[in-house]
């Protein structure tokens, strides 16, 4: 019986770029079955990596955390931790999939040799100085198509099918109503990529009105519970979401019966649910940073372009699985 490879992928951050690698991981584990494939990831971010299903570690890293107390003795207690576990296996393959020196270093460190993407490819190109083997992947490519043209060429496979993000939803969070619903992803990093409260306003209750949907209306921050609940008290039956990790946002997006959200990770993981989906975009180019276009879901503005409330619901009208 061959030995199983032992694989570590490197992918750090962010949330929308950990998704974007969930496709090559699902062709990964098709075309190369005999592998033990572990991730090292922000730890923030680690159960968007554990939510996929050919993973069967993850390592979580602490970055965002140790950069803000860089000379503090925990710090480097963990960060010689963090090393300690890298060194631990014998890795048959490192992978950067991020190209950048925070995850070129901790690549660099683990025991094994590293590959990822050569010069001409990735935003910090001193980052492949610390590769073993180096691969040419056009950056007019998605980051989806990146991820997945990196792994076929490391691993030696042809890529055939569509991409296939291959993660299910999980469970139906026990708090929410039994009834049809929409998420209404309202917040995103920063003011310029937000859509007016009107519009959410004027949306909920024509989604109530035409298809019978309430509105439910996660958050992440005290600024974001604080529309989140004014958007909640202004709309028929909706919910303010209580705070929700990152496995059961899975939960209550896969289950929706529609998803509207602006320039956001958790916009990227409806898209990886194939639900009902308009991402709306105001201050970004969805060409660069938007969610895979399918049957399910669309892109709807750009830089300096609001959507309108009737854009987006003609646009989800049109969308595969939209109740009539």
């Amino acid at each position: 019986m061959p030995r199983m490879m032992n694989v570590l992928i490197v992918r750090t951050s962010s949330m929308g770029d950990l998704i974007h690698t969930w496709p090559a991981l699902t062709d990964l584990a098709r075309h190369v079955p005999d592998l033990e494939i572990t991730w090292l990831a922000e730890e923030n971010f680690a159960d968007i990596a554990r939510l996929h299903p050919a993973v069967g570690e993850v390592i979580p890293m602490a970055w965002r955390r140790w950069r803000k107390n860089l000379f503090a003795s925990a710090t480097w207690d963990e960060m010689n931790l963090l090393k300690n576990r890298l060194q631990t296996t014998d890795w048959d393959v490192v992978v950067d999939a991020q190209g950048l020196l925070k995850s070129a270093l901790p690549a660099w460190l683990a025991k094994g040799p590293v590959v990822g993407y050569n010069w001409r490819s990735i935003r910090e190109p001193v980052a492949s100085l610390l590769y073993s083997r180096k691969f040419d992947v056009s950056r007019n490519l998605s980051a989806v198509d990146r991820n997945r043209q990196l792994f076929a060429r490391i691993f030696g496979y042809t890529l055939t099918d569509k991409a296939d993000f291959g993660i299910l939803c999980g469970e139906r969070p026990g708090w929410l109503p039994m009834r049809g619903y929409a998420v209404l992803l309202h917040a995103t990093s920063r003011h310029s990529k937000e859509w007016p409260e009107e519009h959410w306003i004027g949306c909920g209750k024509q989604l109530f009105t035409r298809k019978g949907l309430i509105s439910v209306i996660p958050w992440g921050n005290t600024k974001e519970r604080a529309r989140a609940e004014r958007l909640a008290a202004a709309l028929p039956d909706a919910v303010a979401a209580p705070r929700l990790g990152l496995a059961e946002a899975a939960g209550l997006l896969g289950h929706a019966d529609a998803v509207i959200g602006v320039d956001t990770g958790l916009s990227h993981l409806a898209n990886a649910l194939d639900v009902p989906l308009v991402a709306i975009y105001t201050d970004t180019d969805p060409a660069k940073t938007g969610v895979i276009e399918t049957p399910f879901a669309v892109n709807l503005g750009g830089i300096g372009r609001l959507p309108s409330v009737e854009e987006v619901l003609d646009a989800l009208d049109q969308r595969k699985g939209i109740a009539g």
